[in-house]
């Protein structure tokens, strides 16, 4: 089983940088594509980026030239780096793996954008 754990979240001012981290543990081997969603209030669930162990990338209209998504296979984590943020980019980001054999989230990071 694949275990996923976010880092790198908080309160940034509009226009502001953060950079989300997920380390991904256990079942490693499984894991074929790694991505960020994110649920603002009142909202479903939405994708925000994924990418491939073969560097496809898939981006959400609304984040598509702010956002960049990264891998780091050495250590198992993957990057969202996140800048010109906006306050409807407010919400809980969750990270994602899946492959053949598995489909993981973890417990999600808080990112709020606001004066």
């Amino acid at each position: 089983q694949v275990q996923l754990v976010e880092s790198g979240g908080g309160l940034v001012q509009p226009g502001g940088s953060l950079r989300l981290s997920c380390a991904a543990s256990g079942s490693i081997f499984s894991i074929y594509t790694m991505g960020w969603y994110r649920q603002a209030p009142g909202k479903q669930r939405e994708l925000v980026a994924e990418r491939t162990s073969g560097g496809n990338t898939n981006f959400g209209d609304s984040v598509k030239g702010r956002f960049t998504i990264s891998r780091d296979s050495t250590k198992n984590t993957a990057y969202l780096q996140m800048n010109s943020l906006r306050p409807e980019d407010t919400g809980v980001y969750y990270c994602n793996a899946r492959g053949l054999s598995d489909n993981a989230w973890g417990q999600g990071t808080q990112v709020t954008v606001s004066s």
